[in-house]
């Protein structure tokens, strides 16, 4: 089994651009109403459609609210991508932090309101 998360959003353009240049993912597939990108390794994927498209069944014809969905991208080196985001001059919404349960994380949203929690979780003591 595998999973493809989808949202629906008339901001096709902005958000390949957004994770693209920004979190540089991979574009699978893309035609006029629908974009499917992958992360960098290609270890998992996200898919874009736009709203009330005629090719669409009505189940999947209402846009995403912009509430209610989070991503979480675990990444290799935390600190260095968010100071790479800095630079970018992209939107830190929860600046860069451990937790007590030992993950090391930051938040940005995407352009469509999705929160996205970048993280380096730490390792767990074995049992």
């Amino acid at each position: 089994m595998k999973l493809n998360a989808g949202i629906i959003t008339s901001k096709i353009a902005e958000t390949k651009a957004f994770y693209t240049q920004i979190l540089n993912f991979g574009v699978t597939f893309e035609n006029e109403f629908y974009l499917l990108l992958h992360t960098p390794g290609g270890g998992a994927e996200l898919s874009f459609l736009l709203p009330g498209h005629p090719s669409q069944q009505p189940l999947f014809h209402n846009a995403f609210q912009g509430q209610g969905v989070y991503l979480t991208i675990e990444v290799e080196d935390v600190d260095q991508l968010y100071n790479e985001l800095k630079k970018k001059g992209v939107t830190i919404h929860i600046d860069l932090r451990n937790e007590p349960w030992g993950d090391r994380h930051f938040a940005i949203s995407d352009p469509n309101g999705i929160g996205i929690d970048l993280v380096k979780y730490a390792p767990q003591p074995e049992s």
